[in-house]
């Protein structure tokens, strides 16, 4: 079996699960606390990130991720003794990015300096909307003036800032979104992450949308053309598309992310944070405690929250990386993928989709459509076969 993690290079996630306020539309792993000793997790983080690096040993790191939950309500101190215990254990890359989801609420704006000190190299901003009601619904904490001036605050500090923004929301027309999203654009912007309200079980949202109370949403159609035109207005403000839901000016990709589309290894430390290592050989799946408290006991009383590992066979490996690779503009390197497997894509299946537009092939490389891009799930079943 071909050991090939360096094609999407080494990086590190760190999980911090807790937020101000549960989102209705979230599924992530977060959760609301009153209190957070912060001193205990960091001592808690530090001891996994150990035992992560006794198994990837003569590793250099390109990318550390603060995800959640809401990573900008850590301390500073938080972040940077969690940095610099990542640079006691791995090498670093000359060229490393550390990036740190955070909200823009002017609380956390104000850390926005620190956090710079302690090592921030890039952080990822929440904002989700340039509106106000449409913020209210979403149950954000913060409004479209606090947004504009943390993004600010943030280009002042960081060497790249990237925001969030969801798109077919309750009610949103086709022209409103247009002007939402120009107006995004032309704020000095080089990375935008834009994503579809999508309706999870278990959220809040979820449980209206089962009841029937959840009004407004738009339909394929309509979502698909606010896809489309979202493709259009980002190309001509020279941030087309890298991947289904993230576009950038060249240059400014998100390295993290890129290393999971890549399918490149990464470590997870944090309650519920997952990883994939290459091990004596193996390529392995990691998972960790969900629950927060159960997470820090288990690492405090036994030494470790991870769970059993999973050995990912030949195929599932094949798969996976079709899975994530199909997702990017560069698309999947066919010759990769057969070292992984052991046999190639199958040419039949290939010609199929190609003829009915949803993949093509340049360079050796398999590259889903814009229409394509949009029945992804689809894609990757019908490769798949």
């Amino acid at each position: 079996m071909t050991v090939d993690w360096q094609n999407g290079g080494f990086g590190i996630y760190i999980h911090w699960p807790f937020c101000a306020a549960k989102c209705p539309y979230c599924d992530f792993n977060s959760h609301v606390r009153k209190s957070v000793d912060q001193s205990r997790w960091l001592s808690a983080i530090r001891f996994e990130l150990k035992n992560n690096a006794i198994r990837t040993q003569g590793r250099t790191v390109n990318t550390i991720f603060f995800g959640g939950g809401t990573p900008s309500l850590m301390e500073p101190e938080t972040v940077a003794g969690i940095i610099k215990e990542i640079s006691s254990l791995w090498e670093l890359d000359s060229n490393l990015e550390i990036t740190l989801e955070a909200n823009p609420t002017s609380v956390e704006a104000q850390k926005f300096s620190d956090f710079n000190k302690a090592g921030i190299t890039r952080v990822s901003m929440g904002i989700q909307s340039l509106r106000d009601n449409d913020l209210k619904a979403l149950g954000r904490m913060h409004n479209v003036k606090e947004a504009r001036k943390a993004f600010d605050i943030a280009k002042d500090n960081f060497e790249r800032v990237s925001f969030d923004l969801i798109y077919a929301r309750q009610g949103q027309s086709i022209s409103d979104w247009k002007l939402e999203l120009k107006e995004a654009s032309s704020m000095a912007v080089d990375h935008l992450s834009l994503y579809q309200l999508t309706i999870e079980a278990g959220t809040r949202f979820g449980d209206l949308y089962e009841r029937g109370n959840l009004k407004g949403m738009p339909n394929d159609g309509l979502a698909a053309d606010m896809y489309d035109v979202t493709q259009e207005l980002t190309l001509q403000h020279e941030m087309p598309a890298y991947e289904i839901s993230n576009h950038s000016i060249k240059g400014a990709e998100s390295q993290h992310n890129l290393i999971y589309w890549r399918y490149g290894d990464y470590i997870g430390v944090g309650p519920g944070a997952h990883g994939r290592i290459t091990e004596g050989g193996n390529r392995i799946a990691t998972t960790t405690t969900k629950h927060p408290e159960d997470w820090l006991r288990g690492v405090e009383l036994q030494g470790t929250s991870t769970m059993d590992d999973e050995i990912i066979s030949p195929d599932d490996q094949a798969s996976e990386y079709l899975m994530m690779s199909l997702r990017l503009a560069e698309g999947v390197n066919m010759k990769r993928y057969e070292k992984i497997c052991g046999i190639p894509l199958n040419n039949q299946l290939i010609d199929k989709n190609i003829e009915n537009g949803l993949v093509e092939v340049v360079n050796n490389n398999l590259i889903a459509t814009i229409r394509g891009k949009i029945i992804l799930n689809t894609v990757i079943k019908n490769l798949l076969v």
